[in-house]
Parts: structure tokens; C-alpha cells; sequence
């Protein structure tokens, strides 16, 4: 792990399973109201480390990417969700806002991919991963803060996976 400033650092993931296990540690961290966008091209990582978030969350429901749905919708036995995002596919701003992230964000935390197609529909508030491909099994993943709510966040995720 590289930490690059107070509110960002870096790890470099070995194994997809390694990034999964990373994912259910920020997982088990996430609260209603938490955003964690995640940017990274096709391949990177994305999904995978969504799969750790979801599992580490309490969530035993099936992962996939929301590309073609926008939104997956994970469950666990509370009646909170973790809200799962793709704004990929969509055209416009107004077709963000159609979404209803602050609907979301209110019911469960939300998971975005492809944040920065649509980030003036988000609250500045988050969490931003970027995944990046090393290699076949390589991945980067740099994590910053932009608010009081996602650096609390970073900075007990950033404490757990401390030897990972």
C-alpha cells in the first residue's frame, strides 16, 4: 500500500480474489447515505471488487454488472439495500437524474461504475476508486476521499487492510 496523501492511497491487487477480499472489507464498512464511485475501463476490476463489497456487506445475493439493468439491487436480511449503478449506457443528464441516486443513497450505500460520465448528478461527498490493469492479474487501485463522510471511510477501510 502507497499512501499518497491524507485523503488518498494506492494498493496494488495480485489476484482477482485478492481484489474481491479487498472489496469485503470496504464492505463491511458501508452505512446508508456512503458513495463509492468506481472508474476503471471495461476488464479492469470493477465488477469483481463490487462482488467483495456485496459479499462483505452481508449480501448473499448473485453479482453482475448493472450495464444493460443501470441499477442491480442487492439484499441482505435487513431492509437496507446496496444499490449497485452503471451509468455507462446512459445519454444525458436528465436520464441520470431518472435514477433517483438521492433515492438510493437514502435507503442503502450506492455503488457507481463509470462515475465520471454523470458525476454532477452525485453528491460531492464520496468515496473514488480508480481500478487500473497492470497486467493479467495486476490491478491498481487508487482510493480518495472528497468529504468528512467518505474520508472517515477511507481512513478505517485504509486501517483494515494494513498487511493485507
Amino acid at each position: 500500500m502507497t499512501i499518497l496523501t491524507g485523503h488518498s492511497f494506492e494498493f496494488i491487487s495480485h489476484s482477482a480474489e485478492q481484489t474481491r477480499r479487498l472489496g469485503m472489507r470496504m464492505g463491511s464498512l458501508l452505512k446508508p447515505g456512503m458513495l463509492v464511485c468506481l472508474q476503471g475501463d471495461l476488464g479492469a476490476g470493477k465488477t469483481t471488487f463490487v462482488q467483495g463489497v456485496a459479499a462483505g456487506w452481508g449480501s448473499t445475493d448473485q453479482v453482475s454488472s448493472p450495464t444493460f439493468q443501470l441499477v442491480n439491487e442487492y439484499r441482505r436480511i435487513d431492509p437496507v439495500r446496496l444499490y449497485h449503478l452503471d451509468t455507462y449506457r446512459l445519454n444525458n443528464i436528465l436520464e441520470a437524474e431518472e435514477l433517483d441516486v438521492d433515492g438510493m443513497l437514502a435507503n442503502g450505500p450506492t455503488l457507481v461504475e463509470w462515475p465520471e460520465l454523470m458525476s454532477d448528478i452525485f453528491p460531492d461527498d464520496r468515496l473514488w476508486i480508480t481500478i487500473n490493469y497492470i497486467d493479467e492479474t495486476k490491478r491498481s487501485l487508487a482510493f480518495s476521499s472528497t468529504g468528512k463522510a467518505s474520508e472517515a471511510l477511507l481512513l478505517e477501510f485504509r486501517d483494515r487492510i494494513k498487511g493485507n
